[in-house]
């Protein structure tokens, strides 16, 4: 009987220290891992509609700037912007949002990013108008972050200006077209496309407007 009581003490003692150790590890702050963020229903439904794409750097149609790295050049996600001057010359020249949305990150994700901002948009499928896709525009290697997380913005608006990503490379605007709902940060190299679009072919099929047309867009309320 003492042997029995015993193992039963002994049983009960490590039921007890293994609930105290798994409320102990629920209390540790353990970093958030971006992968698993996803806009809501809600926060979706809340985007603003975008008909319109505009070139997020450089005058109307992108004038003064040119393309120094082309997506999936060297596994590169993205297109990296630039003045015609080259080199710093574009050091702090302001980006634009390319389309209407809302702002679903604004920060610094990690070395080699520098600032960063992510724009989530509703966009009419251009092969069915009725079809809606979530499409996220990502403008990275900032200099400065001129908008707050949550803010709703319109074509056009400045948002940012080109950086060196803290001096890690000469200034350009890192951008990039996403489809899909998670809000990640991520890579911008890496052997597949994952959820990336050409951004130049993007830009151009969703133009929503002629060549000549060049108004700016009306003013959010």
């Amino acid at each position: 009987m003492k042997r029995r009581a015993i193992a039963i003490l002994l049983v009960i003692l490590l039921f007890a220290a293994g609930w105290l150790l798994s409320q102990l590890w629920l209390r540790v702050e353990r970093p958030l891992d971006p992968a698993f963020l996803r806009l809501s229903p809600l926060e979706i439904a809340g985007l603003p509609l975008a008909v319109r794409f505009d070139q997020p750097m450089g005058s109307e149609h992108g004038a003064l700037t040119y393309n120094a790295q082309p997506f999936r050049l060297n596994r590169h996600l993205g297109d990296d912007l630039n003045g015609i001057g080259g080199m710093n010359s574009d050091l702090g020249d302001p980006v634009y949002a390319a389309g209407a949305g809302r702002v679903v990150y604004a920060g610094v994700p990690g070395p080699g990013w520098g600032k960063m901002i992510i724009l989530a948009h509703r966009v009419p499928d251009v092969a069915d108008p009725k079809n809606i896709r979530i499409i996220q525009t990502v403008y990275a290697h900032l200099d400065a972050i001129k908008i707050k997380h949550g803010q709703l913005v319109q074509r056009g608006d400045p948002i940012g200006t080109v950086g060196t990503a803290d001096g890690q490379y000469l200034a350009h605007l890192h951008f990039e077209v996403r489809e899909g709902p998670y809000v990640n940060p991520g890579v911008g190299y890496a052997d597949a496309p994952l959820n990336r679009l050409k951004p130049e072919q993007f830009l151009l099929e969703h133009r929503g407007a002629d060549d000549e047309t060049l108004n700016q867009a009306p003013r959010m309320k």
